[in-house]
């Protein structure tokens, strides 16, 4: 891993000896080289990450019939370690914009691990849902270091770098399901420790990318790696709060199918909870499909088309989804994960180039943002379910995507950019 890295790091980042250090820094910042290996081994470690994280989803099952929680208490879980992460994820990345912190990676996965390892063996829901934090600490360190990282090897594509970023993560959340039917349920709780093989492999690869990370001072000091675009800061603002508005539609509405889905599909099908879980991984796998699609697209033709064509054109398939059958809510949750999931990284992207220089606080910002409104969503939508039925919180829900229509609203950045660097 380190060879790999190094090697890359010095094919497509380092100076070359005959260069001086003005003429070198491009080089050494990564802008004109995509480091393709790191990309992938920041991808593979937040597919590790969201497995670990996701396994605590798919076992809800179990743990509710093992602590006999209602639906509130399982809304409470999701909504401990969302909000864990919502909480610092902000406060992390304020401070590594001043100050980075390459190894900081490695020790947020330490916080997963000693989570993981703790539900294995809580022997009741307030230990539960302290291991729930500690899985939520970890993400809070994790994911804005590691988006930093991302765009530090994009190479300046970074729609790209951030989808190969978020297809990882996307990728162990679907694995997440269908690891613990195989695993957990048929093993039990303790089972759950299992998994801290992965959290430990996790470990050693982000030391590997933290020494890359700290070989490259240059990109870690710069402050904007974009032509800035002049727009008031009133302009900002209101772009700022049309963003966290569409992320709040996409993640209130993943909240309904993360947290319940299977819930959904054992009440009005008469599933069993494995066979539940299978689909719960079909529809988080078209989640992962979607991502590594957004970014490219948004490179290309834009972001904002991209994020005005995922939020608001997944609503009819959303407003049919609750009246759908068996293979058609199979058919479309497919089509709802891949057009929902293209989104988030043209948000984060547009929202980056909005505040340029400001990398870490604006990934913190919206992972946060987004992991804590799961966590509400969760709740809140754990509370309807327990009031109502699970089939009414997907018709409530379904109306969501509708707020995808404030896109209209947001600025051409990309066009003035062009026309400013024409």
């Amino acid at each position: 891993m380190q060879t790999s890295l190094d090697k890359r790091a010095a094919s497509g980042a380092a100076p070359a000896p005959a260069q001086s250090t003005q003429s070198a820094t491009p080089a050494a910042s990564g802008v004109q080289r995509t480091v393709y290996s790191v990309l992938g081994a920041i991808s593979f470690s937040h597919l590790l990450n969201d497995m670990i994280q996701s396994l605590i989803l798919a076992i809800y099952p179990m743990l509710k019939d093992n602590f006999a929680l209602s639906f509130t208490q399982i809304g409470l879980i999701t909504l401990t370690y969302q909000i864990t992460a919502s909480m610092l994820q902000p406060l992390v990345g304020i401070y590594t914009d001043k100050k980075p912190m390459p190894y900081s990676l490695p020790v947020g996965m330490g916080f997963t691990l000693c989570g993981l390892l703790l539900m294995s063996v809580a022997p009741s829901f307030g230990v539960l849902l302290v291991a729930a934090a500690l899985v939520g600490c970890g993400s809070s360190v994790f994911h804005p270091e590691s988006s930093r990282v991302a765009r530090m090897a994009s190479g300046g594509k970074h729609g790209l770098a951030q989808s190969l970023f978020q297809v990882g993560g996307n990728a162990g959340s679907s694995l997440g399901p269908l690891l613990a039917a195989a695993i957990i349920i048929p093993h039990g709780q303790r089972s759950i420790a299992w998994f801290s093989a992965a959290a430990l492999v996790a470990i050693v690869v982000l030391t590997q990318i933290g020494r890359w990370y700290k070989a490259h001072p240059n990109l870690k000091k710069k402050r904007a790696d974009v032509p800035h675009v002049a727009l008031s800061r009133g302009r900002v603002a209101m772009a700022i709060s049309i963003l966290v508005l569409l992320v709040f539609s996409k993640y209130f509405y993943l909240a309904s199918i993360n947290s319940y889905f299977t819930f959904y599909l054992i009440d009005r099908f008469h599933l069993p909870v494995q066979a539940a879980q299978v689909h719960l991984f079909v529809f988080l796998a078209a989640v992962a499909a979607g991502t590594i699609i957004g970014g490219p697209v948004g490179d290309r033709i834009g972001r904002k088309y991209v994020i005005w064509g995922s939020i608001l054109g997944v609503a009819p398939f959303t407003l049919l989804l609750p009246y759908a059958n068996l293979f058609w809510t199979s058919v479309l949750t497919v089509i709802i994960g891949v057009v929902l999931a293209s989104a988030f990284s043209a948000i984060l992207v547009y929202a980056q180039e909005l505040i340029p220089g400001k990398v870490g606080m604006v990934a913190g910002l919206f992972f946060g943002f987004a992991f804590g409104l799961g966590g509400i969503g969760a709740a809140v939508l754990g509370q309807l379910a327990d009031a109502t039925s699970i089939g009414f919180v997907y018709k409530v829900c379904s109306f969501l995507p509708l707020i995808g229509i404030l896109t209209v609203l947001l600025p051409d950045i990309e066009g003035k950019r062009a026309k400013k660097t024409a």
